[in-house]
């Protein structure tokens, strides 16, 4: 509420300006972001109110808006509810996930002809207050490909917080079982490890189709190889064969190699073995017991995904 005041101006008339509307949460996808794990120690998420309207109908700022992104394939559901507020299915996409709160009107808009010096405004609206889930429809980033035992769950269990099942014989790991892995300035990507190959698979012996349908849905194929098979060129090339009988789709996708158990030799002949590996697909050689390479890993993996997306 405000008058105009001036010299000369004996009975100035209402001049009060109109409230800014106080700021937006707003999802923004992002195909730079694999997870949601950036926005874990995040609980509150708050936009900034609106600035009053001043005299001579000067409309108040409006409140900062909040932008937060997300991956490609988001959910948020209102927590109480489960009722489904947005999804995110596109890079850029923008969608208002909380309006801000509505500016009022300044009491110069309530002048007329009988009530010509209106001694009020009207208020502007509250902000919303919401709990949101946000979900995420998860696709793994990389897949382990692999024979039984070669050292999958274990990997998945030192890189990420995942706790798949582990022990020295085959077939552990019956279902797949999906790891955030934390990456460089809070990024991350997803690691699935799925149940192991083997020869035969791709007309479904052992867990077969099971374990090929899932590999369907990575962007990365990791194969994993022990250091102690007899010749890890020969392995890597069966476990290539099962994916080409299986979907030739499978090998568009971009391969790494790691070459794992590397503490269990003594002298390993680094050279001996990459010679007899194809030069055409990044290897490096880790021990998740040592935790040796894992770094050399997951930059490799993290150089990929990027290449992947542009």
């Amino acid at each position: 509420m405000h008058f105009r005041r001036e010299k000369h101006v004996d009975k100035g008339g209402p001049d009060g300006g109109d409230g800014g509307r106080g700021g937006h949460i707003i999802l923004k996808g992002s195909s730079q972001l694999w997870t949601l794990l950036h926005l874990k120690y995040q609980k509150h998420i708050k936009a900034k109110p609106g600035k009053g309207g001043e005299g001579g109908r000067r409309t108040g700022a409006e409140g900062e808006d909040v932008i937060i992104e997300v991956p490609l394939g988001t959910i948020a559901r209102h927590a109480e509810t489960g009722d489904r507020m947005a999804e995110i299915t596109e890079d850029g996409q923008q969608v208002i996930l909380l309006p801000g709160g509505r500016g009022g009107m300044g009491n110069t808009h309530f002048k007329s002809a009988t009530k010509q010096a209106p001694d009020y405004a009207q208020p502007g609206e509250p902000g919303l207050e919401e709990w949101v889930i946000l979900e995420l429809k998860l696709l793994a980033d990389v897949g382990l490909v692999g024979f039984p035992n070669a050292g999958k769950s274990t990997l998945l269990s030192v890189l990420s917080a995942a706790k798949p099942e582990i022990a020295d014989y085959p077939f552990t790991t019956l279902v797949p079982q999906l790891g955030v892995v934390a990456y460089r300035d809070y990024k991350s990507f997803v690691m699935a490890d799925v149940p192991g190959i083997i020869e035969g698979a791709s007309q479904g012996k052992g867990l077969g189709l099971r374990f090929l349908r899932h590999i369907e849905r990575n962007s990365i194929l990791l194969f994993l190889v022990p250091a102690t098979s007899e010749d890890c060129g020969a392995e890597y090339e069966t476990l290539l064969n099962e994916l080409r009988q299986y979907n030739p789709e499978l090998l568009d996708k971009q391969r790494l190699l790691a070459i794992s158990k590397i503490d269990l030799i003594e002298e390993i002949d680094y050279k001996a073995i990459l010679d007899r590996l194809p030069a055409d697909i990044p290897a490096v050689f880790v021990s998740s017991v040592r935790q040796q390479g894992l770094t050399e890993l997951k930059d490799l993996i993290w150089k990929a995904l990027t290449q992947t997306e542009n």
